[in-house]
C-alpha cells in the first residue's frame, strides 16, 4: 500500500516497499527548492533497504538542473550500496535529460513494467 512521503510543498511523493525494490511516485517540481529534501529523504530510505529503487517521474511537472544533479547523486548512492535506480520518465523529463546526455546513466524507462524488468536480481 503506498504511503505518503512528505517532501516539500512543490514536490509530493508516495513510497512503497515491494519484493526487492522501493517504488517512489513523484508529482510536482524537482528543482533547486525541493532537491535537498528529496535527496536526504530518498538516501535515508535507500539505506534502510531494499537497495533497488524505482522513481516514477511519469507525472512530474518539471525537473531543473538541480533536480538532475540530485538524480545523478541517487544513482551513485544506489550503486555504492549495490543497488540500482530505474527512472520511469515522461516526455518533459526525457527531453531535459537528453539535453545533458544522461539518458543511459539515469536508466530512463518508458513504463513501470519496463523499470521492474530491469531491476538487479
Amino acid at each position: 500500500m503506498p504511503e505518503p512521503l512528505t517532501l516539500t510543498v512543490s514536490l509530493r511523493a508516495t513510497h512503497e516497499v515491494r519484493d526487492n525494490y522501493q517504488l517512489f511516485r513523484l508529482t510536482g517540481l524537482l528543482d533547486a527548492f525541493s532537491e535537498a529534501t528529496f535527496s536526504k529523504k530518498l538516501k535515508t530510505k535507500i539505506d534502510q533497504g531494499p537497495k533497488n529503487i524505482i522513481l516514477d517521474l511519469s507525472t512530474i511537472d518539471f525537473v531543473d538542473s538541480s533536480g538532475l544533479g540530485a538524480l545523478v547523486q541517487l544513482v551513485k548512492h544506489t550503486q555504492e550500496h549495490e543497488g540500482s535506480l530505474q527512472i520511469v520518465s515522461n516526455a518533459r523529463v526525457t527531453q531535459t535529460v537528453k539535453l545533458v546526455r544522461l539518458e543511459k546513466f539515469l536508466s530512463l524507462r518508458n513504463t513501470l513494467d519496463e523499470a521492474i524488468e530491469n531491476i538487479k536480481k
